[in-house]
């Protein structure tokens, strides 16, 4: 399995209703300094249907201006639906919502 599998692999076990931050999948995919990859990997995800990038945040709960799917906006609103709520300035609250780690079933 490459990189971006298990990047990809990492993303997907990201329950509903929860966030993880680049850098926490990039750890759980086996190498904590790649949360750029992860990034790129995302940016580039094959099949958005079943990989949910928009549940991946920074570390301090702010959405990505360059989400790939339809802009900040549009990741926004696929959190509201699960029950992601934000603060006043926009940002997911970490402590509610981040995945304290994440276990791919396909490791």
């Amino acid at each position: 399995m490459n990189t971006f599998e298990r990047i990809y692999e990492v993303v997907k076990a990201i329950p509903r209703g929860k966030v993880a931050s680049y850098g926490q999948v990039a750890a759980c995919a086996g190498n904590p300094r790649l949360a750029r990859v992860v990034g790129y990997a995302l940016h580039i995800n094959p099949d958005p249907k079943n990989i949910p990038c928009y549940r991946v945040v920074t570390k301090d709960g702010r959405l990505s201006k360059a989400f790939a799917f339809g802009g900040e906006s549009v990741q926004r609103t696929l959190l509201e639906r699960e029950g992601v709520e934000f603060t006043p300035d926009g940002r997911v609250d970490m402590q509610k919502y981040s995945v304290a780690y994440i276990t791919p079933q396909n490791f």
